[in-house]
């Protein structure tokens, strides 16, 4: 029988951990959120081409990236709590549309300010639901290896800073960037909604016995914490350890063309970052499942900020391509540890809400963090400031975690 059939009585079978379709509900799961994540990189890519086409400064054609990352944020929350109410069938598919006709609108917006909201409101919202809200639906399916499920399905977003650039720096040069938002929209429209129907069977805590609620094996209490004390910490440790991995990833391309490499080498060093930070997520998603989402922070954590130092100890070309690979290899498992926390230590039907609380915070950091590395650079003249400022940050993070550690986030025993 197949694993997507209904029984012969006419339920849906149950739902179980760890299961055959667990995994292939995983696997539909990265592939939405690879597709999805269209939405993270496309402003980036044809920023210059959109500049030229309303005859623009920089400055005014940025501010559609900035609602972007703003309409992603409250994507991420909102989307987060309609999953834990109505299901995440049902979010991603809202998501999904309203991301192809997001793209389709823009195709068409004859101004920038049009085209800047619809950036906001319909890309940024959309594609946020096939992020946080895709991690936290992911983790309820998985007990003994939901650490490296939750990081499979977070590197979705990477998979798409992977793949998706080139094709639309192909398709923009040879039709114009109207036409492939266009055709990116109704190619999303007549895939990914399909692909949502693989998510409409209830999650595993759905089926729990009547009375019970699915929670985390330990709770917020464990850590001496109230559950909005342990929220704000984890929003506070999101947007510290976001300010110093956008130090990187915002300002490589501008660092090399500054140190007369040439900003294409600094590209290179950008797509080096992310498919590093791939074999980073899945790597700490198998750790995680073995000394828990808090450690795996610390880790992380650590990892990162020794990454930072490399950055002040190293300018040669062959060395930062060296320490760009590190840096992704180190610190693409930061992410994710959040939604493993949020699962440890908060019941399941408020994961979608809690996970899109802390990754609204991390990409708030990544904001500020992009933003406020600049404007050292211009204090200083130099990004060595810069890079130091991001160590900075990313001390409050580990001090964060290893304050919660001692507080007792041990690894909670497996449900």
């Amino acid at each position: 029988m197949s694993i997507l059939t209904e029984r012969p009585d006419g339920a849906s079978p149950p739902a179980i951990p760890e299961s055959p379709y667990a995994w292939f509900r995983l696997a539909a799961s990265v592939l939405i959120s690879t597709l999805g994540g269209v939405g993270m990189w496309a402003i980036v890519v044809v920023l210059p081409s959109i500049q030229a086409d309303f005859g623009v400064s920089r400055a005014d054609v940025s501010l559609a990236y900035t609602l972007n990352m703003i309409g992603f944020g409250a994507g991420s929350i909102l989307g987060g709590r309609l999953s834990d109410q109505r299901g995440i069938a049902f979010t991603a598919a809202l998501g999904s549309g309203l991301l192809g006709l997001g793209f389709i609108a823009v195709s068409l917006a004859p101004w920038l300010w049009l085209f800047a909201i619809l950036q906001g409101v319909a890309i940024g919202m959309g594609s946020a639901t096939t992020f946080g809200p895709i991690m936290a639906d992911v983790s309820h399916w998985f007990d003994k290896r939901r650490g490296l499920a939750v990081a499979l399905s977070a590197s979705g977003n990477y998979f798409a800073g992977a793949i998706w650039p080139p094709i639309l720096q192909h398709f923009t040069q040879e039709a114009g960037w109207r036409a492939t938002h266009m055709g990116i929209g109704v190619f999303l429209l007549l895939v990914m909604l399909p692909l949502t129907l693989a998510l409409r069977r209830a999650s595993p805590q759905l089926h729990a016995a009547p009375g019970t609620v699915a929670t985390g094996a330990l709770g917020p209490e464990s850590l001496g914490l109230t559950s909005r004390q342990l929220q704000v910490i984890l929003a506070c440790a999101g947007i510290a350890c976001c300010i110093a991995m956008s130090m990187p990833q915002v300002h490589i391309v501008a660092y090399c063309g500054d140190l007369g490499y040439g900003v294409a080498r600094g590209a290179e060093m950008l797509s080096l970052m992310l498919a590093f930070g791939v074999i980073s997520r899945i790597a700490s998603g198998w750790i995680a499942d073995r000394i828990g989402g808090i450690r795996t922070l610390m880790l992380g954590s650590v990892l990162q900020g020794t990454a930072l130092v490399f950055y002040l100890l190293f300018d040669g070309l062959t060395s930062l391509y060296v320490v760009s690979a590190l840096f992704g290899l180190f610190q693409g498992g930061i992410v994710p540890s959040y939604a493993i926390i949020v699962r440890e230590y908060f019941p399941a039907k408020e994961a979608g809400a809690r996970v899109g609380i802390v990754l609204t915070a991390t990409i708030s950091g990544m904001a500020l963090g992009g933003w406020l590395s600049g404007v050292v650079f211009d204090l200083t003249g130099s990004y060595r400031a810069a890079f130091a400022n991001g160590i900075a940050w990313n001390l409050v993070n580990g001090a964060i975690a290893y304050w919660l550690i001692r507080r007792g986030g041990v690894r909670p025993a497996l449900a």
